[in-house]
């Protein structure tokens, strides 16, 4: 029963699923769950091995923290994505703590660290899949990086708008101020002043319900 309700969902994300044996498909069906996790909720605190991360709903965040307490957005999964920087029994090199929240309620399937570990070193093919999704994600915290230590402010927002709109589908960003500037990396006084130059501009417009652009061809132009 666990593998009818799991393979058919592994199939559309994993390449390898089809070139893998039955019973390492089994064992990885076996150890999984359906986690709902409430907004809000710290799913990996990069103490232990949490597993491997499917999101099948909903929205998390990955961060990195000070040991001041402020932290930084990494990158954001949405439906569909992948996390594998939660199973650090997995990959081995990560050795970096990396923190996951539910931004919003969060429908994921949730498969053991030790279970997946053991079966990708008996098939290469899923060794080389957990590389290659880590890698990839390294190149959005290297972007990350290279906004916050090279780009000016305008800009950098100017990016976050321009990739929300383009994820979202919706002129509308609904999210508040601390929200932006905690993806950001930046402080709410400093996005906060930002976002008025910019509404002074007529780019966007400000609300309590968010965000709202008004001159994309504008935006693009600072993204450049």
């Amino acid at each position: 029963m666990t593998e009818k309700m799991f393979s058919p969902i592994y199939r559309e994300c994993f390449p390898f699923w089809d070139n893998i044996p039955n019973t390492d498909k089994e064992q990885i069906c076996q150890n999984s769950d359906f986690v709902l996790y409430p907004k809000g909720k710290n799913i990996h605190d990069g103490s232990e091995c949490s597993g491997v991360i499917l999101v099948r709903s909903g929205s998390l965040r990955l961060y990195m923290m000070s040991e001041e307490g402020r932290d930084i957005t990494l990158y954001r999964l949405h439906r569909g994505d992948l996390c594998m920087l939660s199973a650090s029994c997995v990959l081995n090199a990560i050795t970096f703590d990396v923190f996951v929240d539910a931004e919003e309620e969060s429908e994921c399937c949730v498969i053991s660290g030790p279970a997946f570990a053991a079966v990708s070193e008996r098939n290469p093919d899923i060794r080389i899949f957990a590389l290659e999704t880590a890698v990839s994600r390294f190149s959005d915290v290297m972007w990350v990086m290279q906004q916050v230590l090279f780009m000016s402010m305008d800009k950098r927002l100017a990016i976050f708008l321009s990739d929300e709109i383009a994820r979202t589908g919706s002129d509308t960003i609904a999210l508040t101020q601390e929200q932006i500037a905690r993806y950001m990396g930046s402080a709410r006084e400093v996005v906060s002043r930002m976002l008025k130059y910019f509404a002074s501009e007529g780019i966007v417009e400000v609300s309590r319900g968010g965000v709202t652009i008004l001159d994309k061809k504008h935006l693009r132009q600072m993204t450049i």
